[in-house]
């Protein structure tokens, strides 16, 4: 068994490298040519990964669309829907999410060793809350996913969980959506924050694909240390 999943982070950003706005409104930065795609990218995988940040934000339900893609799945004998996994270090998480409260595929929560007690007995049965010790990391997420056989977990915000990831050097590949215009707004919440990244200068990635989709622009990047 590998020692973690092949990570693929998938996101949505202005050309200015924003993704959303500072209003209360979720911005649109997709269409829905391109949730499709986003869609088919998810049924290839078996979990998926948000912050809680986003869960709270967004309130996400992090299923597959597609009739069709769910019956593939559950023909190939995956389950119709990815694991759907987050990382809280406040255990600030309502139980009445949509994370929880939709699928039928595990809902796996980590948190540090001071706030996962805690949070075990207030979400019950809706989440399997698993102590990752002090401090939580990318590396234990990931060992704990690999030995519950997942091999390919898509990641998708929101920028804390995407600058996490990437300067932990545990992200294979990088797909990026660039929607046509600019937010402008230092305010706003970018797709990465300040860091330590190994994909530098001197490393940088590789542009494997570069895909139009109406008037967005879809750049696929392998970083490196992708195994296939």
């Amino acid at each position: 068994m590998s020692e973690r999943p092949y990570v693929l982070v998938s996101c949505a950003m202005s050309v200015d490298g924003y993704i959303d706005d500072a209003t209360p409104e979720r911005l649109r930065l997709s269409s829905t040519a391109d949730f499709d795609r986003v869609d088919a990218v998810r049924a290839g995988c078996d979990a998926i990964l948000v912050g809680a940040g986003t869960v709270r934000a967004d309130d996400p339900r992090l299923l597959i669309r597609s009739p069709a893609r769910r019956e593939q799945r559950v023909a190939r004998g995956m389950p119709a829907d990815l694991t759907k996994v987050t990382l809280t270090w406040s255990g600030d998480l309502d139980p009445g999410a949509r994370f929880f409260t939709t699928g039928e595929a595990p809902k796996l929560v980590y948190a540090p060793t001071g706030t996962a007690g805690g949070l075990a007995a207030r979400l019950g049965g809706l989440a399997e809350v698993i102590d990752a010790g002090d401090p939580l990391t990318p590396a234990t997420v990931l060992r704990d996913l690999a030995a519950r056989g997942v091999r390919r977990l898509m990641v998708e915000g929101g920028g804390g969980i995407h600058t996490l990831f990437l300067t932990a050097g545990v992200v294979d590949e990088l797909r990026l959506v660039v929607a046509p215009f600019f937010i402008g707004d230092p305010s706003a919440p970018r797709f990465v924050g300040s860091g330590v990244f190994p994909q530098a200068p001197d490393r940088p990635m590789r542009l494997e694909e570069i895909t139009r989709i109406g008037d967005l622009a879809l750049l696929r990047f392998l970083t490196g240390t992708a195994r296939g």
